[in-house]
């Protein structure tokens, strides 16, 4: 595999950010980052800080596919119904593997949140928004970088709307009483 820091779709994510003034740092592991508990591990960040780019798809005005990229913080999952709703494409749907290589040049596991076509629509979870900081993925899957939530924002040209599934409290509960979070 060649180098990830001169990876033709690295580039890509480096030059998209380029383009409006931001220097990225790349992160690059031997291992891959494909999941966000893998990626949060990584570098050492809790989950919530994990940017999942998720591809999901309605139509075109031809006919064809549009794709529209989510962000969504790492615990977190797509609501299909509210996604619908904040985008106004009522059979919006997760893309296949297969569409998600043809309609955005990237692979499933290191998806970026930027570097994409003109005029792809983004999302954002405002979730990501709680922390100073957050990582995505730069492309490939050994690849990422941090970034300030309002940054990836504008990088992205996201639209912050609530588009995840509502957790209840005993959900939520139920999961810190499996795996509580470490003490300072």
């Amino acid at each position: 595999m060649p180098d990830p820091q001169v990876h033709p779709a690295v580039q890509r994510v480096v030059d998209a950010a380029a383009r409006k003034g931001v220097r990225l740092d790349i992160h690059v592991f031997p291992e891959g980052t494909h999941t966000a508990e893998e990626a949060a591990a990584a570098v050492g960040a809790e989950l919530g800080q994990i940017v999942k780019s998720l591809i999901f798809v309605g139509r075109a005005a031809g006919g064809g596919l549009a794709p529209v990229v989510c962000l969504v913080s790492g615990p977190n999952r797509v609501d299909l119904a509210r996604l619908a709703a904040v985008t106004g494409e009522p059979e919006i749907r997760r893309a296949t593997a297969a569409e998600v290589k043809d309609l955005t040049g990237y692979t499933i596991g290191g998806i970026p949140p930027i570097g994409h076509a003109p005029g792809v629509r983004v999302v954002m979870d405002p979730d990501l928004g709680r922390f100073q900081t957050v990582w995505a993925a730069a492309g490939i899957s050994t690849a990422v970088f941090p970034v300030p939530p309002g940054t990836l924002r504008m990088l992205s040209n996201a639209h912050v709307a609530p588009i995840c599934e509502v957790r209840r409290a005993a959900d939520i509960e139920g999961v810190l009483a499996a795996d509580p979070p470490l003490s300072a």
